[in-house]
């Protein structure tokens, strides 16, 4: 039985990385993964890719790529404040909107 879990970021958020190799770094988050539960985000966990000569890289060689890192390790940045905060949720009317926990502003 695999249950979906509440992703807290969304393409495009700017998020700190709280834990790994890249702890206390920033940057975009590209791609959501939610079958994963993983992000890539940019400039973050940068790995070397060995590569066969094709036509978008006609020398081949080793190519340097964000990898996904594991949604935990990510949290939003506030968006007043421009500190790490969690996430809340609640309804605006019939929508459902993001919030920082921090702030309380929506996001």
């Amino acid at each position: 039985m695999n249950v979906m879990k509440k992703i807290h970021i969304k393409k495009g958020d700017t998020v700190y990385v709280n834990a790994g190799n890249d702890k206390g770094k920033t940057g975009k988050v590209l791609e959501v993964v939610p079958s994963k539960d993983r992000a890539i985000v940019e400039g973050i966990n940068i790995v070397s890719k060995h590569t066969k000569p094709n036509s978008q890289h006609p020398q081949g060689g080793i190519v340097k790529q964000e990898s996904s890192i594991h949604i935990s390790n990510l949290q939003l940045i506030d968006p007043k404040s421009g500190k790490a905060t969690r996430v809340g949720y609640r309804m605006d009317g019939d929508k459902k909107v993001r919030y920082s926990k921090k702030s309380g502003e929506e996001i």
